[in-house]
């Protein structure tokens, strides 16, 4: 493809997750790495030699400013996501904004708003919903396969470390294991079974007041969801969608599952696999390539409302568990 028809994108926050993303926008050949940036220099001339991008820079600011850049990811920690989208938008930038939205639902609100206001495209990079075996889970489902949801269960859980993962622990940057990774099984209810009507949620809290471990139970009108995410102990990271006819089963890591097993009737009829390509970000990244090209603003895959409703969900947990950012 021509370099005038690749789409232009611009890095900042220069992390690990970065990295994983950069690795995967190369992989596509509409893609090109335009200009990263980060508040250490020797970090973005690092990263910019690493992944063939033309552009190092030392301050967000400068990144906005570039006419050449279209679409901006941003792999910040938390607490800045909100800022930094709401600059981005308003200096005429695309946005794909790393999860969580926000630490708040009103702060969600305000990077929406900056999307509309602004008429161009924001998404929260819930990567998860772009891959290949969970798009195909949401269809069989759809279609009635395993008859009524009944029962959702869903974990995300590793061991982290105080002085290997400090972002994870702390408070100032929305550390803790709800923001950081029990949005994803709250995600996988979300799409399946939409707004609960009731939210239980318990949590065992760390000296600094960050969320060590998240119990959750989701209630709806005829289905539970049993989700739970820590950042202390380990699981197995599989996932079971159980319904009145049958369950299906996502491969660990499920939030990023390369297939899944169909059970009807408690005779398993398939396994299906379905590989990422790269690491899986790519998905979501032509995902954002095809709206920017249909001029739309949102994905209807994962729309603003989506958004919203996530935030809304993870800010009841919130105020449950007494988290005070």
């Amino acid at each position: 493809m021509k370099k005038s028809q690749r789409i232009k994108w611009g890095i900042i926050g220069l992390g690990n997750i970065a990295n994983q993303f950069a690795t995967d926008l190369l992989l596509l050949d509409d893609a090109e790495l335009t200009a990263v940036a980060s508040r250490d220099s020797s970090k973005a001339n690092d990263f910019a030699q690493k992944y063939n991008c033309s552009k190092a820079y030392d301050s967000y600011e400068a990144l906005f400013a570039d006419e050449e850049v279209e679409i901006i990811y941003i792999a910040t920690p938390h607490d800045s996501h909100a800022e930094l989208s709401i600059k981005a938008l308003e200096s005429g930038k695309h946005v794909l904004c790393e999860k969580p939205i926000a630490l708040s639902y009103s702060d969600a609100v305000r990077m929406i708003e900056a999307s509309k206001k602004n008429k161009k495209f924001f998404m929260e990079a819930f990567w998860t919903r772009f891959i290949p075996a969970i798009k195909e889970v949401l269809e069989k489902v759809e279609n009635g396969e395993i008859g009524e949801i009944k029962y959702i269960n869903a974990d995300f859980a590793f061991r982290g470390s105080e002085t290997e993962n400090l972002r994870l622990f702390d408070k100032k940057l929305g550390g803790g294991a709800l923001f950081d990774i029990g949005v994803y099984p709250l995600f996988l209810s979300y799409i399946l079974l939409g707004k609960p009507k009731e939210i239980i949620a318990k949590a065992i809290m760390h000296k600094n007041d960050i969320d060590l471990q998240t119990s959750m139970i989701l209630q709806y009108e005829k289905a539970q969801s049993i989700l739970h995410a820590s950042i202390v102990s380990d699981s197995d990271m599989k996932a079971t969608i159980g319904g009145s006819k049958g369950r299906i089963e996502l491969n660990s890591p499920w939030f990023v599952a390369n297939g899944y097993s169909l059970f009807i009737d408690e005779e398993k009829e398939a396994v299906i696999s379905l590989p990422v390509l790269g690491k899986g970000y790519s998905h979501e990244i032509m995902e954002c390539h095809n709206c920017i090209r249909n001029n739309q603003i949102e994905s209807k895959f994962w729309s603003h409302q989506n958004c919203l409703d996530l935030s809304r969900i993870v800010e009841e947990i919130k105020t449950q568990i007494k988290l005070p950012f």
